[in-house]
């Protein structure tokens, strides 16, 4: 399982652009996607290549986890970006277009041929229609290689489906909920897809808060104007934490050694209730370490 770490917030920044990539540094972002694919024109790849993996390297995005997404690898960039970018020494690749578990075992091959260590991480987007059919096999991947998290791709999906955008995403929430329930599974990270409509505040709030409700552990975003409502959506509400140290605490209770139902707060508490408590307290442990930084 990946270390609990604050990753309400995953934006992504175009490696063409110097000064967006400057400015992450500066932006309150949980982690940054630091693009090579979608977000670079062709003409552009090689000198955003570059760009990116030397800005890693030369560091100065304090806590913030740095994910350099690659260009599919059968594309004419892909395999040099994927070498680039285990040199650079992010804290995870992102690789796109992936369709089934052989992909997950090339690329766990080939980034170990690439000589990454054992703590990068393989992200992956799920963003077609067959790799929704081979969730769980893709998923099940995460036992036996580095394989650590999903990020849903939903523009493409949409496109794939010939699917038209709805204000309440109903058409795509099969989809959202099997990659969940395989993430979960197998204990992956998931990543809700983007908002497109980046002047309209109160619809992406909306969207972010129903990805929330679906068990997501962050949204991906794609302008710096979404991060801070972001991060407060999905942070634990304070009264769900103080709720959650009053279940750590009750168990904890010698008086209630060798109980698996208690009450708490009014409230029938099992032991299910315990592990939700204690993640959530971790959680918003980690959110406070993070925010405790200075300047960022």
């Amino acid at each position: 399982m990946s270390a609990i770490r604050p990753r309400r917030s995953v934006l992504y920044m175009p490696g063409a652009n110097e000064r967006a990539l400057e400015k992450a540094k500066t932006l309150p972002a949980d982690s940054l996607i630091l693009d090579l694919e979608d977000a670079v024109a062709p003409e552009a790849k090689i000198e955003a290549r570059e760009r990116v993996c030397g800005m890693v390297k030369a560091g100065g995005y304090g806590p913030r986890e740095l994910v350099i997404r690659i260009n599919g690898q059968d594309t004419e960039w892909g395999k040099a970006d994927l070498k680039a970018a285990v040199h650079a020494g992010p804290d995870a690749i992102l690789a796109p277009k992936v369709t089934s578990a052989d992909d997950i075992a090339w690329l766990n091959e080939a980034l170990s041929e690439a000589g990454a260590p054992a703590a990068l991480q393989l992200w992956v987007m799920i963003e077609t229609p067959l790799s929704i059919f081979n969730l769980k096999e893709i998923a099940a991947k995460g036992e036996t290689t580095r394989l650590a998290g999903f990020v849903m791709g939903t523009n493409d999906l949409l496109k794939d489906f010939r699917a038209e955008p709805v204000a309440d995403r109903s058409n795509l929430a099969v989809t959202l909920t099997l990659a969940i329930a395989a993430a979960r599974a197998f204990d992956l990270l998931v990543f809700d897809g983007v908002y497109n409509d980046i002047a309209n505040a109160d619809g992406f709030a909306a969207e972010a808060r129903q990805a929330r409700s679906f068990g997501f552990d962050g949204k991906t975003l794609i302008h710096p104007s979404q991060v801070e409502p972001c991060n407060i959506i999905f942070a634990p509400a304070a009264a769900a934490v103080e709720h959650s140290r009053a279940v750590i605490e009750a168990f904890a209770d010698p008086a209630n050694a060798g109980r698996g139902v208690l009450k708490v707060n009014g409230k029938m508490t099992e032991l299910l209730h315990l592990a939700q408590a204690r993640r959530m307290v971790a959680v918003a442990e980690a959110i406070a370490a993070r925010e405790a930084v200075s300047g960022v």
